[in-house]
């Protein structure tokens, strides 16, 4: 019986979740995230490098006694660095069973966007489209929808597992 009302549970929050998106920016550009995917935001804050990952991977950050590693956003997407600032935000999120945390210029809001208004990615170059899942009009703007599970291949996935251990 406590299975059951914990299934029915799960559904009910996902169902209150759903086209719910956390949004940010980086630079003049607006990009959300499913909400199911993020756990906190926390502001910036000390990052103890760790040799030999990726250069947009700024290393690890103990939350709580919780050991995350930390991406930069700009650096991922190709964009000029940007210093640290007081509106920048960590977004942890928890992708394929690791937490990971997103460094972001700032975080803006919890958007809900109908499924109406989401259309998919258009057709330009392959290079940052494999991490965009849809575009979503709201107002006059448009956002990116990432897709939290492509922002790393595998290969970065598994130098993170390792470094996390």
């Amino acid at each position: 019986m406590n299975e059951e009302l914990n299934n029915v549970l799960d559904v009910m929050e996902e169902d209150t979740q759903k086209g719910k998106f956390l949004t940010f920016s980086l630079g003049n550009e607006y990009y959300g995230i499913d909400i199911m995917y993020v756990t906190e935001i926390v502001g910036i804050q000390p990052i103890t490098v760790v040799p030999e990952l990726p250069d947009f991977i700024r290393g690890i950050i103990n939350l709580r006694g919780k050991i995350i590693p930390v991406m930069d956003a700009r650096l991922k997407f190709k964009k000029s660095p940007k210093e640290y600032n007081d509106r920048t935000c960590i977004i942890v999120v928890d992708v394929l069973d690791l937490s990971i945390g997103i460094i972001v210029d700032a975080v803006a809001e919890v958007l809900n966007i109908s499924e109406d208004n989401i259309v998919p990615p258009p057709n330009l170059n392959s290079g940052g489209r494999k991490y965009i899942k849809s575009v979503a009009k709201s107002n006059d703007n448009v956002t990116l929808i990432l897709d939290c599970e492509k922002l790393l291949n595998e290969n970065e996935l598994d130098e993170l597992m390792i470094a996390n251990e």
